[in-house]
């Protein structure tokens, strides 16, 4: 039976109904009734091509909650009738050393759900079941999504660069990433500075956990923040002052980026060396990892703030992402 879905056909096309064959269930696989997908701004990447990578035609979509199906031969540990969601990574070798160490996001064959095969912005989706990860049932199906992709793209540094509760850690950009960063490390414990070139947002960076807020646009403002905070989190796709981001580090603080910066990132080697400064990046995070953040999540209440729209206006979500940039997110619903 073909899968339905929405597909662009051409880069930067708008989609359209689309039909497609599956293939038969993989033996170490489960297929999941798509329930809902957020939309990310890399899907949109994605449709323009931007990364140079996509295949034509292009079911996008990596922020899948749904319901078990259907389960491959060799899958014991879910069962039909289960939520699990399923973020950027849909499947893994599971043999090589990061895979085996736990580090299943760094293997050499890690597998994109939208790269080469189609995403989310479907019916159904089939996975690899070792990244079909349960869903808590304290949190809400429809808003959870994001939390595949936006939601363990911040927190998987959390816990990488061992964070600590006692640290000073700023996070750039309050959007779709950077509003669930905000309500982690505000969780975690940590003292938590917003960095934003928009001053309207002060006050709902503050309702999500910032202790402070700094306008990022005011070199005054980030001179008199120079030397204060252990991490900062950089979750903007855009060029920044890197030199005076680093020079609100500490000694042996850390310049974390998760957002997909395209231009190369300049710094002065000295700017690194005289305080021990680290600049660093990561990809998503383990399925382990996934699970630890959903569990933190529904301990501690974090969800994305999001804006629903039904498959069927797919297009009109996507033009309010490329449009406004909102800080919230937005999903699709069947």
């Amino acid at each position: 039976m073909p899968f339905n879905a929405y597909a662009a056909t051409a880069a930067g096309a708008p989609l359209t109904p689309h039909q497609f064959e599956p293939g038969p269930l993989g033996a170490r696989q489960v297929q999941v009734r798509v329930e809902s997908c957020g939309i990310c701004h890399s899907d949109l990447s994605m449709i323009h091509n931007e990364w140079g990578m996509t295949q034509f035609p292009l079911v996008p979509g990596h922020e899948v909650v749904g319901i078990i199906e259907a389960v491959g031969s060799a899958v014991e540990h879910l069962a039909l009738g289960q939520r699990v969601g399923v973020g950027w990574f849909s499947g893994s070798c599971q043999h090589c050393h990061w895979c085996l160490s736990g580090h299943h996001n760094l293997c050499a064959g890690v597998e994109g759900i939208l790269i080469g095969r189609p995403g989310g912005f479907a019916d159904r989706v089939q996975v690899d079941a070792l990244w079909a990860v349960p869903l808590p049932a304290e949190l809400d199906p429809v808003s959870a999504g994001p939390l595949f992709c936006g939601g363990i793209t911040v927190f998987s540094p959390i816990v990488e660069c061992g964070v600590r509760p006692t640290d000073r850690v700023g996070v750039v950009g309050i959007g779709g990433l950077g509003h669930l960063a905000l309500q982690f490390l505000r969780a975690w414990g940590c003292e938590v500075t917003a960095f934003s070139s928009t001053p309207a947002k002060a006050e709902a960076a503050r309702a999500l956990g910032a202790h402070d807020v700094i306008d990022a646009r005011d070199p005054a403002a980030l001179a008199a923040a120079a030397g204060r905070y252990d991490f900062i989190l950089v979750t903007v796709n855009v060029p920044l002052d890197w030199e005076a981001y680093l020079a609100l580090l500490r000694p042996q603080g850390r310049l974390h980026v998760v957002g997909a910066v395209l231009e190369p990132i300049a710094v002065q080697a000295f700017s690194l060396l005289a305080g021990q400064k680290s600049l660093s990046a990561s990809p998503l995070g383990s399925p382990a990892t996934v699970a630890q953040m959903l569990d933190f999540a529904a301990r501690h209440g974090i969800a994305p703030r999001v804006k629903t729209y039904p498959f069927a206006e797919v297009n009109a979500a996507l033009a309010e992402l490329a449009r406004d940039r909102p800080a919230h997110r937005l999903v699709l619903t069947h």
